[in-house]
C-alpha cells in the first residue's frame, strides 16, 4: 500500500481553523485560509446541490449558518454561491473554489455528507472523484456512508478514501440502516467491500475493535474526531495516529 504518512503528519483542523466569536465560520474560505496559514491539515464537508455540485458546507439545511433557509439539495450551485453567511464576510462556496484556495499547500481531508438514500448519490460521488483526480495537492476523501466509500473505490481506486464511523449511538443519523447495518458500521465489517485506506473514528468511542484491527493488522492510519482539548488529544492519541480538532491550538499545547 502507498505510504500515507502525509495524511496524519499534521493535526487536522475540523471544518477549518474557525472561531465564530471572531467571525470566522466553519467551512468558509476564512476558516480554511486560517488553517493554511498555520500549516494545519484541513477537514471540510461537502453537501450535494440540486444540480449535483459539491457545496463546502456541513449541514443538510442552510438555516443554522447561512442567510437562507431550507435544504441545500433544493437549490442550485449558482443560487447557493450568492448566499452570505450569517456572520463574517464569507459566502457559500464550491469544492472547486476550495481547491483553488488551498492549491496543494496543506493536506485536505474531504468528508462527503450523505443523504442516506438507497441510490447512494452515485453521480455526486463520481463528480467529486473526478475533481479530486484533477487536483494536484494532497487530498483524501471519506464518508460515513459505506456505499459512498464503495463508489469511490469503484470509480477512482487511485484516490485515497476513508471510512468515518462511531459507535452508532444516534439512530436518526443512521435512519436508513437496520440494527444489523449499524453493527456492521460500528465494527467496520464492510471494509472487505469498501477497502478504506484509513479510518476516521469518534475519539470518545476508542478503543474499538474495527479501527484497532485495521490499524494493527493492515496498517490503516486512524484519525480521531472531534478533539476539543489537550486532555482529549492525549486520550485520542493512545488509539489513533492523528486528531481532527477544533476550539484550541494543538501546536500551542
Amino acid at each position: 500500500m502507498t505510504d500515507l504518512s502525509w495524511l496524519v503528519a499534521r493535526p487536522i483542523a475540523h471544518r477549518g481553523y474557525h472561531d465564530a466569536a471572531a467571525g470566522v465560520i466553519e467551512n468558509t474560505p476564512s476558516a480554511v485560509a486560517a488553517a493554511v496559514e498555520r500549516g494545519f491539515s484541513i477537514e471540510v464537508d461537502l453537501q450535494e446541490t440540486a444540480d449535483g455540485r459539491a457545496l463546502v458546507f456541513h449541514d443538510h439545511t442552510l438555516d443554522r449558518l447561512a442567510e437562507a433557509q431550507g435544504p441545500v439539495v433544493a437549490r442550485s450551485a449558482a443560487e447557493l454561491v450568492r448566499v452570505p453567511m450569517r456572520t463574517g464576510s464569507d459566502r457559500l462556496w464550491l469544492l472547486e473554489d476550495l481547491f483553488d484556495l488551498v492549491d496543494g499547500r496543506v493536506t485536505l481531508v474531504v468528508e462527503i455528507k450523505t443523504l442516506m438514500t438507497r441510490a447512494g448519490q452515485q453521480d455526486f460521488v463520481r463528480r467529486i472523484a473526478d475533481l479530486g483526480r484533477a487536483y494536484k495537492g494532497p487530498v483524501a476523501f471519506k464518508s460515513f456512508d459505506p456505499d459512498m466509500v464503495g463508489q469511490l473505490r469503484a470509480h477512482a481506486p487511485d484516490l485515497v478514501r476513508g471510512q468515518v464511523a462511531d459507535a452508532t449511538p444516534n439512530e436518526h443519523e443512521y435512519r436508513r440502516m437496520t440494527r444489523m447495518d449499524r453493527f456492521i458500521q460500528r465494527h467496520l465489517l464492510h471494509a472487505v467491500r469498501t477497502r478504506p485506506h484509513f479510518v476516521s473514528y469518534c475519539f470518545r468511542d476508542l478503543p474499538a475493535p474495527g479501527p484497532a484491527v485495521l490499524r494493527a493488522l493492515f496498517g490503516r492510519p486512524v484519525m480521531a474526531w472531534t478533539v476539543r482539548s489537550p486532555a482529549d488529544r492525549a486520550q485520542a492519541l493512545r488509539h489513533a495516529d492523528q486528531i481532527v480538532f477544533e476550539g484550541f491550538d494543538p501546536d500551542a499545547s
